[in-house]
């Protein structure tokens, strides 16, 4: 529902569509205005577009102009990381003398989980270490390299939590260190100068 003076009221109705491939009903292409300033504002846990809005304008119901200055994101939520989708980090602690784990179970329980949309693994190698194996009766040392694990998951957070998450990770014999949540506090977006309109 629109007001009679809104720059949306007479636009088509369209599905967008973002990188992700997340949807979300909109108006058609409304063109954005040339920005041409570079004025950048951190965002913080607290912060609301009409509060911003009015900190830089001095007038609430201009928020729609900070978000014209950052088109990578279509929803208005989540330039501040407002959006119920989310990305968490949950680091694992694998244990090298114990096998190889079960990658695919996991994956595959993971991607099961309602409200979860992507799953992956990063292994990043940290550094060398020495280990003693057994070779046709002698002990050889080896160097061999050491990994960090990441569970990255996007999920849903109006029916999944990281607390779950976390239970479902370690219910499946894995150690899982805190969880990191990763957001958009910290990052900057841009605050174009006022304009009249």
């Amino acid at each position: 529902m629109f007001s009679k003076i809104s720059r949306y009221k007479n636009l088509e109705e369209i599905v967008t569509v973002d990188p992700d491939g997340k949807m979300a009903e909109s108006k058609a292409l409304r063109l954005f205005p040339e920005v041409d300033g570079v004025f950048f504002h951190t965002v913080e846990e607290v912060d609301r577009l009409d509060h911003l809005a009015f900190k830089y304008y001095k007038q609430s119901r201009k928020w729609w102009r900070i978000c014209d200055a950052n088109p990578e994101m279509i929803f208005p939520q989540a330039l501040l990381g407002k959006d119920p989708i989310v990305t968490f980090h949950f680091p694992l602690v694998i244990d090298s003398e114990a096998g190889e784990p079960l990658w695919a179970n996991l994956l595959n329980v993971i991607r099961d989980t309602v409200g979860v949309q992507s799953v992956q693994i990063k292994k990043e190698a940290i550094g060398l270490v020495e280990r003693i194996e057994v070779f046709e009766g002698d002990m050889v040392s080896l160097t061999v390299p050491e990994y960090w694990h990441t569970l990255i998951v996007i999920f849903n957070e109006m029916n999944l939590s990281s607390e779950t998450l976390t239970e479902t990770i370690t219910s499946l014999s894995f150690t899982v260190g805190p969880p990191e949540k990763i957001g958009r506090v910290g990052k900057k977006i841009v605050i174009p100068r006022n304009i009249l309109g």
